[in-house]
């Protein structure tokens, strides 16, 4: 069966940021059709995102080549935006088991073409680990912080550093972690003043929200 999916071509032009197709749920087939039609020179720049690796590898060879796949960030894309000179983001993340999420905010920024840097492993628990890099880190333009379980990262960095911060709570840890809505809550209560808090999981978002600010920089 086709697929009927009525993309929005117009978005970029109107807001900066072309469509993305969330991949979760979707069935093999219809996914099949739209990654046909939107690989590597195409000329419309699609990213597919929540693509899981076993869905991708079901995919025909010929197929799977027109695209750059990672499965860390489960992110997919034939043609992206081309790079621009200025502006940079951080993507700053409290431990590795946060990669699936802070990898798919540093994936889409290198679709929408925006500079970044990844800052791994800069949990609280250790402070030295952030306070050592945290010269990099506002040497960019916006920050993306990325922390599960109590997600005392945002409220840390958002004390320490001048940038638009977005926070993003991930779905780790035990127990009354709650699916990251012990970290959710505790962001979104941050006694650090300004900071936007995304979904949970949402690195994708962030990443958007981030590529606003360099826009809006460097126009």
């Amino acid at each position: 069966m086709a697929c009927h999916v009525l993309f929005d071509h117009g978005r970029a032009a109107r807001i900066g940021l072309p469509e993305a197709v969330f991949c979760e749920g979707k069935s093999v087939e219809a996914l099949l059709d739209l990654m046909k039609r939107f690989g590597r020179g195409s000329g419309h720049p699609v990213l597919f995102t929540r693509l899981a690796a076993e869905i991708f590898a079901r995919m025909p060879r010929t197929v799977r080549e027109g695209y750059d796949y990672h499965p860390l960030s489960r992110t997919a894309f034939g043609d992206r935006l081309p790079p621009r000179e200025r502006g940079r983001v951080a993507v700053v993340s409290a431990g590795t088991a946060d990669g699936p999420v802070a990898w798919e905010a540093a994936r889409t920024l290198e679709y929408l073409g925006v500079r970044h840097a990844l800052f791994e492993d800069c949990g609280v628990a250790g402070l030295w680990r952030l306070t050592e890099r945290l010269d990099d880190i506002n040497s960019c333009d916006a920050l993306i912080v990325i922390a599960g379980l109590d997600a005392a990262l945002a409220s840390v960095l958002g004390g320490l550093t001048p940038r638009p911060v977005f926070a993003v709570p991930t779905s780790v840890g035990y127990g009354v972690a709650a699916g990251g809505h012990a970290a959710l809550s505790s962001m979104l209560s941050s006694c650090a003043p300004g900071i936007g808090v995304m979904n949970i999981d949402n690195g994708y978002g962030a990443a958007c929200a981030a590529a606003r600010v360099i826009h809006a920089l460097y126009p």
